[in-house]
């Protein structure tokens, strides 16, 4: 099974590859658009800016390819919100694959939640075959400014500040906001799931 990282200008794929090696996948890391398209499995990762990671993405047409592809694609945290519709961080179009806008986190003074979210929360409401024997309100490791509303693709929630999208699925496109690759079992036994698929 051939299993492609798509590799752009946003940070944090070496834990995405020890995660896939924990489970025996060499994953591959490359921009190159016929190596995408060739792959079982596309895994778009990322860590970083909207606006900069979608440019970086057009220069190369990667957008593109990344719409069309046919087989599995997950995205992860940016990845995720790069698949969304449209994006508050530096009023950013993105891919559109999901009808989804990303929004900021407004805390309110009273509230003692800080922004961005980092650290471990649960999450619920799971109806996907990325969640097949996860226990509902396993905890998930977050790191995040930007959330995606709930929609119809919404497939799994949490809630900071408010209750948003921990995930989405729509056709071959499965998406988390939250890092499965650094989320112990229960992250490890999503990315199988999805490796199953």
């Amino acid at each position: 099974m051939k299993t492609v990282i798509i590799k752009y200008n946003a940070g944090n794929i070496r834990s995405l590859q020890f995660a896939l090696e924990r489970l025996g996948v060499n994953g591959i890391v490359t921009d190159d658009h016929e190596e995408i398209r060739s792959a079982d499995k596309v895994i778009f990762p990322g860590v970083g800016e909207a606006s900069t990671a979608m440019q970086y993405l057009k220069e190369r047409n990667l957008d593109k390819v990344i719409a069309d592809l046919k087989q599995p694609v997950l995205g992860i945290c940016l990845g995720m919100q790069l698949l969304c519709r449209y994006s508050e961080e530096n009023d950013t179009p993105c891919i559109g694959v999901f009808d989804v806008d990303v929004k900021k986190f407004q805390s309110p003074v009273e509230n003692l939640l800080k922004i961005p979210q980092i650290g471990w929360n649960n999450i619920a409401n799971l109806h996907s075959v990325l969640f097949e024997h996860v226990p509902e309100n396993s905890y998930m490791y977050f790191v995040h400014s930007y959330y995606a509303a709930l929609g119809a693709d919404t497939v799994a929630i949490t809630n900071y500040v408010i209750n948003y999208s921990a995930s989405l699925q729509k056709d071959n496109f499965y998406a988390v906001q939250f890092h499965p690759e650094k989320s112990a079992e229960a992250g490890a036994r999503i990315i199988q799931n999805f490796l199953n698929i």
